[in-house]
């Protein structure tokens, strides 16, 4: 029996009962398709104790304009069940796709039972979706033996194939965290410029930069057609985030790093706003106002693992030193310098003095460590990662040691590589015991196929004593969390430039409760 059947009235308001679609009193277009209109895959996210998003979008022709949907809205149909079968289903109702949202679905499903799997799938006419699995969270404060997630991100579609996606697909998570750089906006090229000298892509982008609401969806749905991504998402549920891709490189605040006029590139980040929201199994919270979007929040699981998920480039002020590589100036000791935003910055504080979570994750962009990167034996910084932003990195890092939380894990990407340090207040001048672990994700294939350690880097470990592990494949991580331990697994592969790449575990790293100090495990 349903626990959850909307009435006529909560279809057609469609929002406010979670449904993506807004009050309509014309006739629902006619559903008929002349393609498979879930050509994009189904997905689930933000998966709370009694539910979770379940996402899907109508696309018969997804690399079109219009991508093969009338300019009409359209019913669709849900179901949640506790088999994959669907013999015992246990939700299931009727949302509205419509055009003002590229005929994006969300739904938000509720009256489930915590920590427990589930599946559910669409229906749209005759066709019918692909079959996904998500998973609720225990109950808020709920006695908790484990978790195992998944962290991914930096995913280039011209630089390299999803292999990775396809194997976390096969490891049973209770979510993935996505941090960002789910899609490229840069123009379609036939030849990446890497650093190792000219290369051909495995696959070029199509068309050029995106700047409009079209292009926008149509590099989402070159990304999403890829069906090892689509096998990821429908392998558990999402908690998704953004970084600097999904609008344009190195972007923060209404600021971009061409000049452009911030009311004009505010238009620009409306667009991909609106996209990125179509295309994500986010919750009716996120939904964008403007060029603006509610994306940082907390996930709670059981008595083990507060995660908050944070927002480091919308609340940004601008990078210091007109961002030069491995540098410095005065602008990095600004005490007027925000990384995120006085709003966001209490929220989270008031959050990591109140948890009584065992491990308290912060699920991030950029990096925490101040790492060293200059190689000519003065000081310099990535002046995008936190390093570059002095004062607030302190003011975090401060309020951790002084208010005495421990467990805190940061967990990281933007760097294509795999990092795993100790954090102190001046990295420099490290004293004491580290005040919180940091783990840095690397990309999916952004960079392509990688080494396992750059000469460069290598360099810079060695001047930076509490970055413990670097390695610079493709892949993903694996978090794996009891009471009495954080481990993660950095899985690699050897190479990402053709399909059929090899995965292994290249190191494991773990934490002891009350411990952050790295130890291999």
């Amino acid at each position: 029996m349903s626990l959850f059947t909307p009435s006529r009235r909560g279809l057609i308001l469609g929002l406010t009962s979670g449904a993506a679609g807004f009050a309509s009193t014309g006739a629902l277009a006619q559903q008929v398709f002349a393609e498979y209109p879930f050509q994009l895959g189904v997905a689930s996210g933000d998966p709370a104790a009694d539910g979770f998003v379940i996402w899907t979008r109508l696309a018969p022709r997804p690399l079109e304009t219009g991508y093969g949907m009338p300019a009409a809205p359209m019913s669709v149909s849900w179901e949640v069940a506790e088999d994959r079968g669907f013999n015992r289903t246990v939700a299931s109702g009727e949302v509205v796709a419509r055009p003002e949202l590229g005929h994006a679905v969300h739904v938000e499903v509720e009256g489930l039972q915590p920590a427990r799997d589930y599946f559910y799938r669409f229906s749209a006419g005759r066709e019918r979706s692909l079959t996904g699995r998500a998973r609720t969270a225990p109950a808020a404060g709920a006695p908790t033996a484990g978790v195992r997630f998944g962290v991914v991100g930096c995913q280039n579609y011209e630089q390299g194939y999803y292999t990775a996606h396809r194997y976390i697909a096969d490891e049973t998570l209770d979510f993935i965290y996505c941090y960002g750089d789910y899609i490229y906006e840069g123009r379609g090229n036939r030849v990446w410029n890497s650093a190792s000298g000219p290369q051909a892509q495995p696959r070029p982008h199509l068309g050029g930069e995106t700047f409009s609401l079209d292009d926008y969806r149509r590099r989402y749905a070159q990304y999403k057609m890829d069906v090892d991504l689509q096998a990821a998402h429908a392998s558990a549920p999402w908690f998704v985030t953004w970084d600097d891709h999904e609008i344009d490189n190195n972007w923060v605040s209404d600021l971009d790093q061409d000049g452009t006029d911030p009311a004009i590139f505010r238009l620009r980040q409306q667009a991909a706003l609106q996209a990125f929201y179509e295309n994500m199994p986010l919750r009716r919270s996120a939904f964008p106002r403007g060029s603006a979007m509610q994306l940082y929040r907390r996930a709670v699981y059981g008595d083990l693992l507060d995660l908050n998920l944070l927002d480091t480039r919308q609340y940004r002020t601008d990078q210091p030193c007109n961002e030069r590589w491995a540098s410095t100036c005065d602008g990095v000791n600004d005490p007027a310098a925000e990384v995120l935003g006085q709003a966001q910055e209490a929220w989270l504080f008031q959050s990591l003095q109140g948890s009584r979570a065992r491990w308290k994750a912060l699920a991030q962009q950029v990096m925490l460590m101040d790492l060293n990167r200059n190689l000519n034996g003065e000081v310099g910084y990535n002046l995008d990662t936190w390093a570059g932003y002095r004062v607030p990195r302190a003011r975090l890092l401060t309020h951790i040691q002084r208010r005495n939380i421990d467990n805190v894990v940061v967990l990281t990407g933007d760097e294509h590589q795999n990092y795993a340090g100790e954090l102190f207040l001046d990295g420099r001048n490290p004293e004491g015991r580290p005040i919180a672990t940091e783990f840095v994700t690397t990309s999916i294939s952004s960079s392509g196929d990688g080494v396992d350690q750059r000469s460069d880097m290598a360099r810079i470990q060695s001047q930076n004593p509490f970055l413990k592990f670097n390695n610079a494949q493709r892949g993903y991580v694996i978090c794996d969390l009891t009471h009495a331990r954080w481990r993660t697994d950095f899985k690699v592969l050897d190479r990402v430039s053709t399909p059929g790449g090899v995965l292994s575990t290249r190191r494991s790293m773990a934490i002891e409760a009350g411990d952050p100090t790295l130890a291999e495990a």
